[in-house]
């Protein structure tokens, strides 16, 4: 079960309102790699969690802080959209030409309109949304959680360098500093987590549970072992052939990397897709006649039963039936 305490885990509090900023801020509560996707991730993987308890109790314990990271935001941005719109943005507009052109001008009006989500007033009466910075909404699809350790946790240590890069972008974008004080707070929370992905996935190889290929478990023998380490230089120009990548021992220990200067296809397939389902109605390599299959009410109603003057009804050896038009 969750417990709430009713202190935030750091204090939020900014200077002054700035609903312009409170959009920018928006991007890591709920962007892609914002505080709700790593909240959401490490959360499910710890639930689904099937391997020794230490990694799933360390799972919940970081998705918990997480939603106080969550609470955290919400609340800053809250108090940064108090007040808002008219004064924060005068206020943006007279001390900065280049805010006041990306607003739209020194008309307050048209300032009003572009600077600020609008749906920051209409929608949630001032308060923080569960969208990024452009109002686009979170997506459980930024959401991983694979059950396999050793991917999620390579997962969570790209997942908190970026959001620690975007985090770092906008503590440069402000000169607040209760908001300033707050960021501080989350880039070494965030740095934290850096240090603390790094330490369990060595934890897992120390342990035997993983080594360096995900997945681990798959039989070598099952694997084209003679490209598992081949760097294939798919561009023009071959600088890519000095890096690490290109020579050297393979970090699975399986091998040596080599260099593939000039690559050429490993096969004489063309790509090309089958014929179209006739009855999908794609666009064929030659003219293809009208077709159709089932009922067709057009023909003889609904019900089947009814018959047009149109209606031909073909017998089994080929010849015109008992529906067959006079005349016909």
């Amino acid at each position: 079960m969750f417990f709430h305490v009713k202190e935030l885990q750091y204090e939020a509090r900014p200077e002054r309102p700035d609903p312009i900023y409170a959009k920018k801020l928006q991007e890591i509560l709920g962007g892609e790699f914002g505080e709700m996707t790593v909240m959401m991730s490490y959360l499910f993987q710890g639930w689904n969690c099937r391997g020794p308890e230490k990694y799933r109790d360390m799972l919940l314990d970081i998705g918990t802080e997480e939603i106080a990271h969550v609470e955290m935001l919400a609340v800053m941005i809250s108090r940064l959209l108090e007040g808002a719109p008219l004064k924060a943005q005068e206020d943006a507009v007279a001390d900065s030409p280049a805010v006041a052109a990306a607003m739209g001008g020194t008309d307050m009006r048209d300032a009003i309109v572009a600077g600020m989500n609008p749906q920051h007033a209409i929608v949630s009466g001032l308060g923080a949304t569960p969208k990024d910075s452009v109002g686009f909404p979170w997506n459980g699809n930024y959401v991983a959680a694979s059950g396999n350790l050793l991917a999620d946790f390579r997962w969570n240590l790209m997942a908190e360098s970026q959001g620690n890069l975007q985090v770092s972008r906008l503590y440069e974008m402000t000169t607040d500093r209760g908001v300033r004080d707050m960021l501080s707070f989350n880039l070494a929370r965030d740095y934290m987590h850096q240090n603390q992905w790094e330490a369990a996935i060595e934890e897992l190889r120390q342990d035997g549970l993983e080594q360096f290929l995900v997945p681990g478990t798959m039989p070598l023998d099952r694997v084209m072992m003679d490209q598992a380490h081949t760097f294939w230089n798919c561009s023009a120009g071959t600088e890519s052939k000095i890096g690490r990548w290109a020579k050297g021992p393979t970090y699975d220990g399986q091998g040596e990397f080599s260099y593939i200067a000039d690559p050429a296809p490993l096969t004489d397939d063309n790509g090309m897709a089958p014929p179209p389902n006739p009855l999908l109605h794609g666009t064929a390599k030659q003219p293809q006649p009208p077709i159709s299959s089932g009922p067709n009410p057009r023909a003889n109603g609904r019900d089947g039963r009814k018959k047009s003057p149109d209606d031909v009804v073909v017998s089994a050896r080929g010849g015109r039936g008992q529906g067959d038009r006079a005349g016909a």
